[in-house]
């Protein structure tokens, strides 16, 4: 049977049904579900992912390096590095020394010049990013840069010791050329350490040079050298994303201007990146970072490639001259903006140029990947507000569309979800015809329960809505403590059955912030958590999964007594209707103490006898997962449909996902 002209209506009437299992009274419910009179299209970006490099993401998370500072380049250039004596593990100097040389005429500027006195054992030593996880098996490639000075240094020694400095696994590399070199070597460890170090000593006496010092595991993504960590990908890539969103977030801005981020110094060669100290490594009192950097081997190149792999949008960001708000708040003046705007041109041009005849086009080409990346979106400034944003927004808005007329623009409405630069924001974007408008929110479970309505009333005919960031936060904003337990996750699950029933509104969403180290972060709540050996999912990334997975490609319409369901007794919903898999998804979400009962009566449409059922609970609201256990993740089973009829009952505190085949 087409379902292209179907009208399933749900007559649901409320009622009361006693439960002699769970002794308590259920309310009974009787929807209307029907297709919409005006058809309405889920956005293939409906659900996406935002990155920004906060809480250890890149280096020391994403980026599988696991050498921090592997090539001197912090503002405190010994970060990361020591010099103890084997025995006491005080300095020991006395049998050689570290000095920072630098060559101001290249962007990778600092190299170590080390001197080996004597046969007294000098030893370097790297503390990774909080310890350097090790898997038992596993393979590591092991590499550096070296121009030996002078001396008969004839071997550079490496091997991985645990916490209490017991060996793990060691290696030796033959020195043999003079000038600059790259060694290559690989070691294989027997044992799994969470937080191991690597200590590097020399044969023979004298002067060498050393850069890029760097530890890599085998097993990263896709098997790519150098490359992402294959369990944090794998992660993001169950979600199926529509869009990946990069770089941040407020990093794009930069505490100062200096500070900001700049694609072009995050492509080319990995050893050429111009290495950028960290926003937030001094941005929260309750977590100071200075060992936070950025070396940027997670660059637009592999950002863009990573979308590619997602099968996702790429999203950049891009700063418009405003330094974060927050901060500095540093402008550049009008007169100064064309350099920007030219990144911005440039960027478009290094993803979609041709190889062949546009500069950036061959750098592309040049770093692997000859084919266009068919950017379609790209974003103007992160959270900026007020009319300096809307001044400068104008003059990008301008450029890329006179040269790129398809590329479709983000701009920012600011940090708030309300208030006076909201509201002015929104007035001059809608009248400056803006396509697409990015929306932040940071507030508590509740607001987020009141608030699945957002959209209800926006104006169809104005600027899409990007929800670009946002979190419930069970304490407070920027508050240390905040969890990701079930209230906040169930909380923006009632939230998102309101972003979804508003697609022709809402094209595109995203949680943040997405990754935090457990031993290295700096805001809380976050998607996902890590350490050095393992991650686990939040109760919020699974929200976030079940509804990406099941985002379906027409918006239907869900109705109790002719109202949308947006909370009225605590229940919320929405439905879509899948033309691929040719099926119809119902998403509800329980927020009451109190288990209900729907009963879901096709008319017009005929069903198949399989009901697929994801359920999605805790056993209490502040129950969260960690790194032993998770406890909260999606219960799927299947059933068949007792005399037709479709029924089911929704738990208290509860998001349930209900499928049924068309035929």
């Amino acid at each position: 049977m087409s379902t292209k002209n179907t009208i399933l209506s749900i007559t649901m009437s409320l009622g009361c049904t006693l439960f002699s299992a769970q002794h308590t009274t259920v309310r009974t419910y009787n929807l209307d579900l029907k297709e919409n009179p005006a058809p309405v299209t889920i956005q293939p970006t409906m659900y996406g992912i935002f990155f920004e490099d906060i809480n250890f993401a890149a280096d020391g998370g994403l980026y599988a390096e696991l050498i921090k500072n592997r090539s001197f380049e912090f503002d405190e250039p010994f970060t990361g590095w020591k010099q103890p004596n084997t025995k006491t593990l005080s300095p020991n100097l006395d049998s050689g020394f570290l000095t920072i040389y630098t060559d101001h005429s290249k962007s990778n500027k600092n190299y170590a010049r080390i001197t080996v006195l004597n046969n007294k054992n000098y030893l370097l030593e790297n503390e990774g990013f909080r310890g350097i996880g090790i898997h038992e098996g596993a393979k590591y490639d092991f590499s550096f840069d070296l121009e030996n000075v002078s001396g008969n240094i004839a071997a550079v020694n490496a091997r991985l010791v645990d916490e209490s400095g017991k060996e793990i696994a060691s290696v030796s590399t033959i020195i043999k050329q003079k000038g600059w070199q790259k060694y290559n070597t690989v070691l294989q460890t027997p044992r799994t350490v969470e937080k191991a170090k690597l200590q590097i000593t020399f044969t023979g006496n004298g002067i060498v040079n050393m850069d890029m010092i760097s530890l890599f595991p085998q097993d990263t993504w896709k098997n790519r050298k150098g490359g992402l960590r294959r369990d944090l990908v794998q992660k993001l890539d169950d979600l199926q994303p529509g869009f990946l969103r990069f770089p941040g977030g407020c990093i794009v801005e930069g505490r100062t201007l200096a500070e900001r981020y700049q694609w072009k110094k995050t492509v080319g060669n990995v050893a050429d990146r111009e290495y950028l100290i960290n926003k937030w490594s001094t941005g929260f009192p309750h977590r100071l970072t200075p060992d936070y950097g950025q070396s940027f081997g997670l660059g637009f190149f592999e950002y863009f490639q990573l979308s590619e792999d997602l099968g996702a949008e790429p999203v950049p960001i891009l700063s418009c001259g405003m330094a974060c708000q927050f901060n500095t708040a540093e402008l550049v003046k009008m007169e100064d903006l064309d350099p920007y705007v030219q990144d911005a041109l440039d960027l478009i041009e290094f993803a979609n140029g041709d190889s062949g005849t546009t500069k950036w086009g061959k750098l592309r080409a040049d770093m692997g990947h000859a084919k266009p990346f068919n950017l379609k979106l790209i974003g103007v400034g992160n959270e900026q507000w007020g009319p300096d944003y809307i001044e400068r927004y104008k003059v990008f808005e301008k450029a890329i569309h006179a040269k790129y007329p398809g590329i479709k623009i983000i701009s920012g409405s600011g940090p708030s979800p309300d208030g006076e630069f909201f509201e002015y924001g929104w007035k001059e974007l809608k009248q400056l015809n803006a396509q697409i408008v990015d929306e932040h929110y940071y507030n508590s479970p509740d607001w987020f329960m009141r608030n699945a309505g957002r959209y209800d009333h926006y104006d169809r005919s104005g600027p899409k809505v990007f929800a670009g960031e946002y979190a419930a936060q069970s304490v407070g904003v920027v508050k240390p403590d905040n969890k990701n337990n079930w209230l906040t996750a169930l909380s923006e699950a009632a939230f998102m059955t309101g972003l979804e029933r508003n697609a022709d509104v809402v094209h595109m969403t995203s949680y943040a912030p997405l990754f935090a180290h457990a031993d290295g972060w700096q805001w809380t709540p976050d998607l996902i958590w890590f350490n050095n050996l393992k991650s686990y999912a939040t109760p919020n990334y699974y929200v976030q999964k079940l509804f990406s997975n099941n985002k379906g490609t027409d918006l239907l319409k869900v109705e109790n007594e002719g109202k949308v369901l947006s909370g009225q007794e605590n229940l919320y919903a929405t439905a879509v209707k899948d033309t691929k898999k040719n099926e119809i998804i119902i998403k509800i979400v329980n927020t009451d103490a109190q288990a209900k009962k729907i009963n879901i009566n096709p008319i017009n449409l005929k069903v198949g006898k399989k009901l697929n059922r994801i359920d999605l609970s805790a056993p209490a609201l502040s129950s969260e997962n960690n790194f032993n256990t998770e406890s909260v993740m999606p219960k799927e089973e299947t059933s068949l449909l007792k005399n037709g009829k479709i029924t089911a009952e929704i738990p208290a505190n509860s998001l349930v996902v209900l499928k049924l085949e068309l035929i």
